[in-house]
């Protein structure tokens, strides 16, 4: 294996060997708590322009499997939660050179490599875990190969990947269609839509849209059940577009909304709130929320494990603005992750800052998307308008049959 240096712009730099692909690349330096699960991970769009760092010790024991699927009731054409591979590159302690599972089709290597994904191994992620939990995220140069014997980086040269719009890079261009024979139809706007969000309303029975992040929705709004708003990398501000397209649905549409991650700091800029860059941030799979509030399967005074990936969160202020409330708060920095409408305001909607869909990570608030598919379904027989499903159809997996997903016009 070549040489590689992990630089960091605070001055520490960590001699290993590299892995993937033979390129150095600049991003911001993060890390993840995750013990499983690393392709999940590494395919999630939130990670786009980040240099991720696994504080677990052993990674690619178990390589990667095929990602293709078909597209129909019960999947969205990939195994993982995008078609490649989103994070910039990849630090380990100890890469596996042997994998053995019974759906690898290659290693962690070849995949990087495939991927056009530098990594490096042979380095103490214990010590880069520990410098970045006490000076918080930092910006980072993977350098590879020759670039490794090079001096480290002015600080003026390293590259932070918030300072672009990450989120219109990860987005759909264009809107399109899956599962259309579901019995409620679900606008999704995608901010980086991990697959999972996807196959979770899909398995329950919905007809999805997935929109492009900054499409307004109010244009075509009648046509739907419920709104649903995905995860995403980088800065929410960048995002302000759609805050303000959606503020004006929160106001005027009274259907069930719902958004995760990016979706939930978006849903609170449209409420009033500010959205905030934390110091660490939480990337892991063992996040513990305390319910604040009881909706559908959520219970108030309960602790829910949670699996997270995100640097910025919402601020929380008192008062909260008029028709919201807290939902979830995080126990260990006490963060808002969660805001919901109050019973007061007549309406349907709730963000969280968690991933109720894992992939990977615990499935105790996975009946989140249930409860939201149950609403939208009770509002559409409101409306006497007829559903083909009971509302418990959520809870069973439909049977499989491939469909090709179709590119759709959306008139205004």
């Amino acid at each position: 294996m070549p040489p590689a240096v992990l630089h960091l712009k605070t001055g520490q730099s960590f001699t290993g060997r590299s892995f993937g692909a033979p390129r150095s690349i600049f991003g911001e330096t993060v890390f993840s708590t995750s013990i499983t699960s690393y392709t999940e991970s590494m395919t999630d769009p939130s990670y786009r322009g980040q240099i991720l760092v696994f504080t677990t010790p052993l990674i690619g024991n178990y390589g990667v499997p095929n990602n293709k699927t078909p597209v129909n009731s019960h999947d969205v054409g990939v195994t993982l939660e995008s078609e490649k591979i989103q994070c910039s590159a990849v630090v380990v302690a100890d890469v596996a050179e042997k994998f053995s599972h019974y759906t690898a089709v290659e290693s962690l290597a070849a995949w990087c490599q495939r991927n056009n994904v530098p990594g490096i191994t042979g380095v103490d992620t214990r010590a880069i875990t520990r410098l970045l939990r006490d000076q918080g995220t930092t910006l980072g140069r993977l350098a590879v190969g020759p670039d490794a014997c090079l001096a480290p980086p002015r600080p003026e040269e390293y590259w932070d990947p918030t300072t672009e719009n990450l989120v219109a890079q990860a987005s759909t261009n264009a809107p399109y269609d899956l599962n259309p024979s579901g019995d409620v139809k679900i606008a999704v706007l995608d901010f980086g839509a991990k697959a999972n969000i996807l196959r979770s309303l899909v398995r329950r029975g919905a007809a999805v849209t997935v929109l492009p992040w900054n499409f307004d929705f109010n244009k075509i709004r009648d046509q739907y059940d419920g709104l649903f708003l995905s995860n995403g990398p980088g800065d929410p501000n960048h995002c302000m577009e759609a805050a303000m397209h959606l503020r004006k649905t929160l106001q005027e549409w009274d259907k069930p909304v719902f958004g995760i991650c990016m979706g939930h700091q978006v849903i609170g800029m449209a409420a009033g709130l500010e959205a905030y860059r934390m110091t660490f941030g939480n990337r892991g799979h063992n996040q513990p929320v305390l319910a604040l509030a009881s909706s559908g399967s959520i219970k108030a005074g309960r602790v829910y494990v949670t699996s997270q990936n995100h640097q910025y969160a919402l601020k929380l202020q008192d008062p909260f603005p008029a028709g919201w409330e807290p939902f979830f708060i995080n126990c260990n920095d006490s963060s808002v992750e969660g805001i919901k409408s109050t019973p007061e305001s007549g309406k349907k909607v709730w963000g969280v800052q968690f991933h109720p869909e894992s992939a990977g990570g615990p499935l105790d608030t996975i009946e989140m998307f249930t409860d939201f598919l149950a609403e939208c379904r009770a509002h559409k027989l409101q409306l006497n308008i007829p559903t083909s499903q009971p509302m418990d159809a959520a809870r069973v997996v439909p049977q499989l049959g491939f469909e090709t997903p179709q590119r759709v016009a959306l008139a205004a």
